[in-house]
């Protein structure tokens, strides 16, 4: 596996590839739901490509960017282990040349859901992954179904942008009492935890949203949301910890 920092050498061993490109974004601080992505674009590509970039233009919160997981050693392990071909590690002066100067903001889907309780983070998400695809150049691109805002957004910028990429999205993976994988679990203390299993245990209820978002108050979380949105029921809350405040999401299929 090689490990690139220098986006201008990336660039110029682009050029010289002439195989399939799978790509895997991430920002790091990865688990069994980041290594499955990685896992179907082996499948899928010839080649993979894994990049980690904390972009702190999507934290809409400087102690949620601050507080972030950084486990980068493990990670690259854990890449080198799956088979991963490349891995990306750019910098913030190298992914943001000109500052904040330029980005994407999409007027509609970006401002219900995520986008209503945290200003900016769709633009921060959507500038990134747009330079992220014009660097990597990839036939697919991967993410995962649990940020089902975040992959339908995507889906429609590489549309409208008429970029030459497949999005594919992949099934969320959960713990074993159904917690959804996410790299801020790591954030939570054991109280905190236990609650996030009772979040994941009322959403695959599917209750009306109203109901949902009364038994989730009652179990002592903050309810950003609770709502139906395409053939999805969608929550977040936040969850208060010794020292923290942790935000999670999560999603299920309203068919079947």
């Amino acid at each position: 596996m090689k490990v690139i920092q220098d986006l201008n050498e990336w660039r110029s061993l682009r050029q010289q590839l002439n195989k399939p490109l799978g790509f895997v974004p991430t920002m790091g601080a990865l688990h069994l739901g980041h290594y499955s992505l990685v896992h179907q674009s082996l499948q899928d590509n010839p080649l993979t490509v894994a990049s980690i970039f904390v972009n702190p233009t999507q934290f809409d919160e400087a102690s949620d960017l601050e507080n972030y997981p950084s486990t980068l050693e493990e990670d690259l392990t854990g890449l080198e282990e799956q088979g991963c071909d490349f891995v990306l590690i750019p910098c913030a002066r190298q992914m943001y040349p000109f500052g904040y100067r330029y980005k994407v903001h999409e007027q509609k889907n970006s401002q219900i859901l995520c986008g209503q309780h945290r200003p900016g983070h769709f633009d921060g998400m959507l500038t990134v992954v747009l330079k992220l695809l014009n660097l990597v150049r990839p036939e697919r691109a991967y993410f995962g179904e649990k940020d089902f805002q975040q992959l339908q957004l995507v889906r429609d910028m590489a549309a409208d942008f008429f970029l030459d990429v497949a999005i594919v999205g992949c099934p969320t993976l959960r713990e074993e009492d159904g917690l959804a994988l996410s790299s801020r679990n790591r954030r939570l203390c054991p109280e905190s935890r236990q609650k996030a299993a009772r979040f994941a245990y009322h959403m695959q209820q599917k209750h009306e949203p109203s109901v949902l978002q009364q038994l989730l108050e009652e179990e002592g979380m903050e309810v950003d949301y609770v709502q139906r949105w395409r053939d999805r029921q969608l929550a977040a809350v936040r969850l208060q910890t010794e020292n923290d405040t942790v935000r999670l999401i999560d999603n299920v299929s309203l068919e079947g």
